[in-house]
């Protein structure tokens, strides 16, 4: 189950766990905050996890995240 993560989807992961907020990282990324929780959403609903915590252990379990 490697490489489920798309780039984008990848670059907010690594911010998020860099502790920057949704409306940093849409200023960084140049989207909308909505276009950031979509993209967290969406990698949630990939892996079946519930919140953005347990979704960023799940990533680093599957080496989709390295911190």
């Amino acid at each position: 189950m490697n490489n489920i993560l798309t780039v984008r989807e990848k670059e907010i992961f690594k911010l998020l766990i860099e502790n920057y907020t949704t409306k940093e990282i849409a200023q960084r990324l140049n989207i909308s905050e909505k276009t950031v929780r979509n993209h967290i959403s969406n990698v949630m609903q990939k892996l079946g996890t519930k919140g953005r915590a347990s979704t960023v252990v799940e990533l680093i379990k599957l080496n989709e995240l390295v911190i």
